[in-house]
């Protein structure tokens, strides 16, 4: 089954503790037997809503592919972690899990497009010379 994690993890850390955190969970589900499929880092955000006390928190996803009680352990882990303040999990369908295939693919295809267009102004500014 094909899996989605978002959890919002605390304002209060460093960049150091914050991948870890990120780390941890990771870890934690590919030893219990689920691949890892998409993995972002969405970073500081504005929350919209105080949760304690705090009006943002870094946003982190986690796309996988699991057993059914591999979730039931990663929310464990999620409310035993005082670092993590929200997080939601959901089973994929079919168009759920085309679309974030379509959407990695887009943002992959504007992460090798930045350089081509890049070394469009170069050209351009030459010929100005």
């Amino acid at each position: 089954m094909k899996y989605e994690t978002v959890f919002i993890l605390t304002p209060v850390l460093s960049d150091a503790q914050m991948k870890e955190a990120v780390e941890k969970f990771t870890s934690m589900l590919t030893e219990n037997g689920a691949t890892i499929v998409n993995e972002e880092n969405w970073g500081l955000r504005k929350l919209a809503y105080p949760i304690e006390k705090k009006s943002t928190g870094f946003y982190n996803l986690i796309e996988f592919e699991g057993a059914p009680t591999l979730v039931k352990k990663l929310e464990t882990a999620y409310r035993r972690d005082e670092r993590v303040i929200r997080f939601l999990t959901f089973r994929l369908d079919k168009y759920a899990a085309e679309y974030a295939e379509k959407r990695r693919s887009i943002k992959s295809g504007k992460a090798a497009a930045a350089p081509k267009e890049a070394e469009v102004t170069e050209t351009v500014e030459a010929k100005e010379d």
